[in-house]
This record gives C-alpha cells, sequence and structure tokens, in this order.
C-alpha cells in the first residue's frame, strides 16, 4: 500500500517554515503540493525542497482533492494543511490504519485524549456546530460506530475508495460528503484522537456562517440523492 502525503496550500510560507522539518516523510511514499495559486513564497519553497507542485486552475478545497487523485500516483492519499491546525507527527500514524483494511482514516478532534483548537475557551461555537453537523450525518446513515469526527480534513482515503464515492463538493464539504457516502456504501472508516493546533499566522479560518450554509446544503443534497450516484471510472476521474 503506498501512501502519498499531500500538501494543501494556499500562501502557506509562514506555517510551512515553521513546521516543515517536523513532518516524517520517511512515513510515506510520495509527497505531492497542491497549491491554490499561492504568491507569498509557497511556491519556491516546494521548489528549493524539491517536491512537486501543482497549481489548481479552479479555486476551491473539493478541486483540491480532485487534482491530487489526477496527479498522485499512491494507493491512498494523505490530505495536510501546514497551517498550524494539523499536528506534522501523526503523519506516521495514518498507514498503518489503512494497511489494516480501512477505507478512511480520520484524525480526531472530538473525542477522549483529543484536542480542538476551541477547547481553551469558553463559547466553543465551531466545535459545537461540528458536532450538530456529525450527529446529523451518523444518525442519518451510519449504520456501524459512530465517527467522531466527520468533518475533518487531516485524513487519508484511499483511490479504491474514492473511486466509489465520485465525491463533487465544494470547499470545505468535500471532507464531510466523503463521511456521508462512506456511511452510505458501508465502508470502513477508523479514527485516532489528534490535538489541533492554533494557526500559526493567526489567519482566520473558513467564514463560519458561510461555511455552517455550505454544511447545510451539502446534508440536504445527499439527503435527496439517496444512493443514487454512479462510481468514477479511472476515465473520468482524469487520471
Amino acid at each position: 500500500m503506498k501512501l502519498s502525503l499531500v500538501f494543501l496550500t494556499l500562501n502557506e510560507i509562514i506555517g510551512l517554515e515553521a513546521i516543515f522539518d517536523k513532518v516524517p516523510l520517511d512515513a510515506v511514499d510520495e509527497v505531492l503540493a497542491i497549491d491554490g495559486g499561492s504568491t507569498d513564497g509557497t511556491l519556491e519553497f516546494f521548489k528549493k525542497k524539491n517536491i512537486p507542485v501543482f497549481v489548481q486552475e479552479t479555486k476551491g478545497r473539493g478541486e483540491a482533492f480532485r487534482l491530487a487523485f489526477k496527479k498522485a500516483r499512491g494507493d491512498a492519499l494523505l490530505f495536510f494543511s501546514p497551517d498550524g491546525n494539523e499536528d506534522p507527527y501523526d503523519i506516521s500514524r495514518f498507514k498503518p490504519l489503512i494497511e489494516e483494511g480501512n477505507d478512511i482514516v480520520i484524525a480526531t478532534r472530538m473525542v477522549k485524549n483529543a484536542r480542538n483548537e476551541e477547547d481553551d475557551q469558553l463559547f466553543k461555537w465551531r466545535k459545537w456546530a461540528n458536532k450538530v453537523f456529525n450527529l446529523m450525518a451518523n444518525y442519518t446513515w451510519n449504520k456501524g460506530p459512530i465517527v467522531s469526527d466527520t468533518i475533518n480534513g487531516f485524513r487519508t482515503i484511499t483511490r479504491k475508495a474514492w473511486y466509489e464515492l465520485a465525491l463533487d463538493g465544494s470547499g470545505y464539504t468535500i471532507e464531510y460528503q466523503g463521511s456521508i457516502r462512506a456511511f452510505k456504501r458501508k465502508l470502513k472508516i477508523a479514527e485516532f484522537p489528534t490535538h489541533e493546533g492554533a494557526r500559526i499566522d493567526r489567519r482566520e479560518g473558513s467564514p463560519s456562517m458561510k461555511t455552517g450554509i455550505a454544511f447545510l446544503k451539502l446534508y440536504f443534497s445527499e439527503f435527496l440523492i439517496g444512493n443514487k450516484w454512479e462510481p468514477l471510472s479511472v476515465k473520468e476521474s482524469g487520471e
């Protein structure tokens, strides 16, 4: 099982310079980057590190996933954002769980021994919203063990599962759609606890209200289509 590590970036030079040396590159079989059009030195950083970088023609996180599966050669892809939220030391924990036969592996922020970025705050708006969307997905479609963090993007998905799920979600809904469709098709999902940190450059993440509306639209869209979608073929995936 060959695992490809995919850096997802858009003007992340501050984060890259701070954490790149902590990334266990020997825990994966391939490294590449998908970039949304950085202008801050991110592209030059990857070139200096001899890491192939592919710039998106179409913006959006969902498109970044789709481009990654076209360009990567691994049997499974591990998506990593070098902004400080995701712990690089956890990268080595994914491959053993994929090799056990799981289709998706998620680093969860929502269980015992894990940490959410908002845990030190009195009002945990994003965490609470994530829990609501998580419960909605689990209780609507999941017939197996509860998955605690259906939204988190720090995850690995096998190429076989990618073809089966045919994800067409845009933006930050791509991971939520992946979890929902995996429930529908009864794929195997594993989780392990992770510690989510604050963004290194202190920029704000995705807009809460806009993102929440997008998740609601995605949820109801998946409710309406049920299991009626066709898996991707290699030709359709663009590989």
